[in-house]
């Protein structure tokens, strides 16, 4: 038979799946509930106000620097991998 967990568990799990910045698999999966049981307890609880306002603006605000240092770290491997334009000597060395 399945599990009982106490309402004070689901708020807890629904807590840490919204401001986490994990994926609700990963959370679901880290607390040993299926996936559709958190969603099923996001969508109970998620309205009762179970992030304060400040949480939900850092959430937002780590969510914008996880994108942010994504495309940085997208474009310093791109630069890394391109050589770029041959230095000046090279081209000499090639007509000799």
């Amino acid at each position: 038979m399945a599990e009982k967990r106490t309402e004070e568990f689901k708020r807890e799990a629904v807590r840490i799946a919204l401001t986490s910045g994990l994926p609700r698999r990963q959370v679901a999966a880290d607390l040993g509930v299926g996936l559709s049981t958190l969603n099923k307890w996001i969508k109970a609880h998620g309205d009762a106000g179970t992030v304060p306002q400040k949480e939900a603006e850092l959430v937002k605000e780590i969510e914008r620097l996880r994108r942010e240092l994504r495309l940085v770290t997208e474009e310093r491997e791109t630069l890394k991998n391109d050589p770029g334009p041959a230095p000046a000597c090279a081209e000499q060395q090639q007509r000799w």
